[in-house]
C-alpha cells in the first residue's frame, strides 16, 4: 500500500512538472522589452501619483497556457525620477495580443 502511495504521489508531482511549462526570459527580447514598457506605462495610469520610467528587465520567466495566454513574471528596474528600483510585475498576454497587468510592486529599494 505504502508503494501504490508513493507510486500516486510521484504521478502526480511530474504530471504538475510538465504542466507547468515557466521558462526562462531573454532580457533582451525586443517583445519582452515592450511586455515590460507595458507594465511601467499601466502602472503609471492606474496611480496618479506614479511617474516611473521603464529602464531594462533583470530577469523572469514565461509560462504559456493554452487557450490564456502568455504569463510573464518579470523583475525590472524602472526609475522613479530621483533613484532606480527593482519591481516585480506579472503581466497576462492573450492570443489577441492585449496586455493586462495582473501585479506590479515595489521590490526593493535602492536608497533604502
Amino acid at each position: 500500500m505504502r508503494f501504490q502511495s508513493l507510486v500516486i504521489i510521484l504521478v502526480v508531482l511530474f504530471t504538475s512538472t510538465a504542466i507547468n511549462q515557466a521558462k526562462p526570459i531573454n532580457n533582451n527580447d525586443p517583445h519582452l522589452i515592450k511586455v515590460a514598457n507595458f507594465a511601467v506605462t499601466e502602472y503609471n495610469m492606474q496611480n496618479s501619483k506614479a511617474k516611473l520610467v521603464f529602464e531594462k528587465v533583470t530577469n523572469g520567466v514565461s509560462d504559456v497556457k493554452k487557450k490564456i495566454g502568455t504569463k510573464y513574471s518579470l523583475t525590472l528596474s524602472a526609475n522613479n525620477g530621483s533613484s532606480s528600483n527593482n519591481y516585480a510585475a506579472i503581466v497576462l498576454e492573450k492570443p489577441s495580443n492585449n496586455f493586462t497587468l495582473k501585479a506590479f510592486s515595489l521590490i526593493h529599494d535602492h536608497d533604502a
